[in-house]
């Protein structure tokens, strides 16, 4: 993006399509094949969305909404198990609106999409547990391997 940062990009253009990098929204972005389409917001964001923000260290983050507070929300990757506590309106760049993979595009209004959401987020206990033991498991087959 030569030089211009995502929030003057999106001042500028209103619409942001980027490349996904990192693994935190798995299985729903895949790394470097799966693009992001980021909106500015529109109004307070809701459960369920996905923001890109700039965390106060300066790195940009996106990652999913799982409640809603007064001064903040509560967020986590899909494939991750922490959540991130004080991200406020002041962080927030834009907004996820759709996800192109494999030629398709699909908005965050479809069917699929929302089905998605509701089966990986509602289940957020059960999908810590996954996680949390595949990671046991891959650093016990990591050791057997030295």
């Amino acid at each position: 993006m030569n030089e211009q940062n995502f929030e003057s990009y999106l001042d500028q253009y209103g619409r942001l399509i980027y490349i996904n990098v990192g693994t935190s929204m798995l299985p729903l972005l895949r790394e470097r094949r799966d693009l992001m389409i980021i909106e500015k917001p529109k109004g307070r964001l809701k459960k369920y969305d996905v923001p890109l923000y700039k965390r106060d260290n300066g790195q940009y983050v996106l990652h999913r909404i799982l409640k809603v507070r007064k001064e903040d929300y509560v967020l986590c990757g899909d494939h991750c198990y922490n959540r991130e506590y004080g991200i406020t309106d002041r962080h927030i760049i834009g907004v996820l609106t759709g996800v192109a993979r494999d030629g398709r595009t699909y908005p965050v209004t479809d069917f699929r999409y929302r089905l998605y959401v509701h089966i990986w987020c509602d289940f957020f206990y059960i999908r810590a547990l996954l996680l949390r033991t595949k990671g046991v498991l891959g650093r016990i087959r990591k050791k057997g391997r030295t």
